[in-house]
């Protein structure tokens, strides 16, 4: 047998899950209303009327506080391991997440100091 008896519970989990979500799929494009109306073709925004070209160009100020937040976010991720191993760590490991800290500070005054996130 290629497959050992561990594994044969998640192969069989696996496969219930594909066929349903498949059935449901299916079950729900066959199932579904079919009739369009100038009502449901509209594009939604905040229950207002659409006004403007959905396609128009965003300032870059949207993307560039976007990915701040993801940089800046991500940063957050490593500081929790650090936050609760702090009690047993060396000079070593303090000194490199203090460097760590540092150089993401230098980063964020950098960008205030180039107006990244000015609105003006």
């Amino acid at each position: 047998m290629l497959v050992t008896f561990e594994f044969t519970y998640i192969l069989i989990l696996l496969f219930i899950s594909l066929a349903l979500s498949m059935i449901l799929f299916f079950l729900g494009y066959f199932l579904m209303f079919k009739v369009a109306y100038e009502d449901k073709l509209m594009g939604y925004e905040c229950g207002f009327d659409p006004f403007g070209n959905a396609r128009g160009e965003f300032d870059i100020r949207f993307y560039l506080v976007a990915i701040l937040f993801l940089i800046f976010d991500l940063e957050i991720t490593f500081l929790f391991p650090f936050s609760i191993s702090i009690m047993s760590m060396t000079l070593a490991s303090y000194s490199i997440m203090l460097i760590f800290l540092i150089i993401l500070t230098i980063g964020f005054i950098y960008e205030i100091k180039k107006g990244a996130l000015d609105w003006s």
